[in-house]
């Protein structure tokens, strides 16, 4: 079989990739490690696979009115003003550095395409267009309604979500990026119209600093922020079994009709921002769940620093999405050009038993203290 040995395993589901190479013109120079490329190259390498065709669709950038459902109009006029290459002293107050949250030239036309590209994704679902899509250059999660944070100028996950509750009275955010999901968090922290849930690398060890089982929300929203915080150099297992205590019985009971999925891939053990030791494989079973759970998904993309794992991990949710098996063997032409030779990866992580027992005692732990805190206001018996 030729081109990446694509086989299907059941009938064919209406999936989408939202992609345009102007995508990549949202890069914040080139020592920043949120590298443009890396979008690109999932995108050959989907393409190489033969997964694409008609999926492929261009996304229209985001009009302001979109945005100002998160952001404050302040903000808003300050990425315009750093844009067009202004400066300006109160850039500090709005989040901008030239570490993290670099200006850059461009920088409101790009961060209105990424987040048009979510948006559009969204559209296609309320439309009935396609059951699941893939906006790769989404999942900017950190972003704050009156500050940028975390390479993230607009919370394009928040925006789509908000387009997403004009037709959707439940919507699940399911998010399983390294970082803790401040933002989207933070937004709709005191509704429960949208369920947040966030799995990622302790707080106490990581950027944002954020993300404990206590953080529930608020008002209404009691019991609709869920944080499951891993502890450094959790795998597979771990991260799984996390997933699997907290997530399906909190699905079960919300009855979401739309999820939109953070499918970060910083979590794996090659990445160099993160701790945690999730592999390929690990991620195969995470996106699996996510997809199982038999609703429409919105699947945006988030951290990962290391392009070629973006790229191989990406490839494989896109064609779990597309319900397509492919082979671990990379397209020979790709291989050739980019050194990307398999999917999954070829090594894996080491850890001596004494650790992997504490950090198994500490997920347990935690898991303990959401079922305590959030079981209750879903109706859920904790045990």
């Amino acid at each position: 079989m030729q081109k990446g040995d694509v086989s299907e395993e059941s009938p064919k589901l209406r999936t989408a990739l939202v992609y345009c190479e102007k995508m990549t013109q949202y890069d914040m120079g080139p020592t920043h490690p949120l590298k443009p490329e890396r979008l690109r190259l999932t995108k050959e390498l989907i393409s190489a696979y033969g997964l694409l065709g008609s999926n492929l669709v261009s996304p229209q950038p985001a009009s302001l009115d979109d945005v100002l459902t998160v952001h404050v109009p302040d903000f808003v006029e300050m990425v315009r003003k750093l844009s067009e290459g202004k400066e300006d002293r109160n850039a500090w107050r709005y989040g901008f550095d030239y570490l993290d949250n670099r200006p850059f030239l461009g920088m409101y036309e790009a961060a209105l395409l990424y987040t048009g590209a979510s948006i559009t994704a969204a559209e296609m679902i309320i439309e009935g267009k396609a059951d699941r899509v893939f906006s790769i250059s989404g999942g900017l999660h950190h972003a704050m309604p009156d500050r940028a944070s975390g390479f993230c100028v607009f919370n394009d996950p928040a925006i789509a979500i908000y387009r997403l509750l004009r037709k959707f009275h439940r919507v699940a955010y399911i998010d399983i990026d390294a970082h803790h999901g401040d933002g989207v968090q933070a937004i709709f922290y005191k509704t429960n119209k949208v369920l947040t849930v966030s799995m990622h690398e302790s707080g106490q060890f990581l950027f944002p600093g954020s993300g404990y089982p206590n953080e529930i929300g608020e008002g209404e929203g009691t019991g609709f922020s869920v944080n499951i915080p891993l502890a450094p150099y959790s795998g597979d297992d771990i991260m799984v079994s996390a997933f699997d205590q907290v997530v399906p019985p909190l699905m079960e009971a919300y009855k979401p009709q739309v999820i939109v999925a953070q499918l970060g891939v910083d979590a794996h053990f090659l990445d160099p921002l993160a701790h945690l030791q999730l592999t390929s494989r690990g991620f195969v079973r995470l996106v699996e769940k996510i997809l199982g759970f038999g609703t429409p998904v919105l699947a945006l993309g988030g951290g990962g620093y290391n392009v070629q794992t973006v790229a191989r991990l990406w490839t494989l949710a896109f064609a779990l999405m597309d319900n397509k098996q492919v082979s671990d063997v990379v397209p020979e032409e790709f291989a050739r050009r980019y050194g990307i030779h398999r999917l999954h990866d070829t090594q894996e992580p080491r850890m001596n038993e004494e650790k992997a027992l504490s950090i198994q005692r500490a997920m347990e732990e935690t898991v303990q203290v959401i079922e305590q805190l959030v079981f209750p206001h879903h109706g859920l018996r904790t045990k």
